[in-house]
């Protein structure tokens, strides 16, 4: 079970989404709209899990996304959004979104989207680490043939 937050600036969106990740057995420790005081106090629950609608898409919402970074750096954020278009795709991947949710919500839909990204991260993850670690075969011990 992971901790999630959900910012968002409609409370039904707000319900919604809390009722699909807590069916998908997550526990939502926390909700609240986008502004920087509800930002800061959703931080301080320290979720693994981070579920952000930022509006239009702007620099303003975006800046939301640098500062989830910076202050958890850990945390899987997930852009929720009714409009993803190629631009907002692209910037958002380039700011350190790790998922998206598509409104109006479908569970299977975003359950599968997070279930999804934690498998591809672990495999990242995975990769790196064995990419890190020297294999046995080149420890030096080459055998000639005579």
């Amino acid at each position: 079970m992971l901790k999630a937050v959900i910012l968002d600036g409609n409370a039904i969106a707000r319900n919604l989404l809390t009722s699909v990740l807590t069916s998908g057995g997550h526990e939502v420790v926390g909700d609240s709209n986008i502004a920087p005081a509800s930002l800061t106090k959703m931080v301080r629950l320290r979720p693994q899990i981070v579920c952000i609608d930022i509006g239009d898409a702007n620099d303003e919402g975006f800046a939301l996304i640098d500062q989830l970074r910076k202050d958890l750096p850990k945390s899987l954020i997930f852009l929720v959004s009714s409009k993803i278009d190629a631009n907002t795709l692209q910037t958002a991947q380039q700011r350190g979104v790790h998922g998206f949710i598509v409104k109006p919500f479908n569970s299977v839909a975003v359950l599968s989207s997070i279930r999804n990204t934690i498998i591809r991260i672990a495999k990242q993850q995975r990769a790196a680490q064995e990419a890190a670690t020297p294999s046995s075969e080149s420890s030096g011990t080459e055998s000639s043939a005579g």
